[in-house]
């Protein structure tokens, strides 16, 4: 079995799926290029957040009551350093 297609071909069946709509083109390479942006450069920041989130949850599992609003928004900011802070206020009494 022998192929032979040609660009013309290959153009007019790519016309025929995608109507030639540049903007499906733009939206599939911007989603390529965020996932990329999340994967490598923000892969840090999801986990330590994400760690953060776990430590507030352990701290509030054990007893230590902090402020839930402020403490939630400051973990999920900042991560393990914000709770961190946040136990730090607590332990000197600048958070209620």
């Amino acid at each position: 079995m022998e192929l032979n297609i040609d660009a013309t071909t290959a153009l007019s069946a790519a016309q025929e799926v995608t109507h030639m709509d540049p903007m499906i083109l733009l939206a599939g390479i911007g989603l390529i290029a965020l996932a990329i942006f999340f994967i490598f450069f923000l892969k840090r920041v999801i986990v330590n957040s994400i760690l953060g989130l776990i430590a507030f949850a352990v701290l509030w599992a054990l007893g230590i009551k902090l402020p839930f609003i402020a403490t939630l928004i400051v973990s999920v900011l900042f991560g393990l350093a914000g709770v961190g802070t946040m136990l730090i206020l607590y332990f000197f009494g600048l958070l209620g």
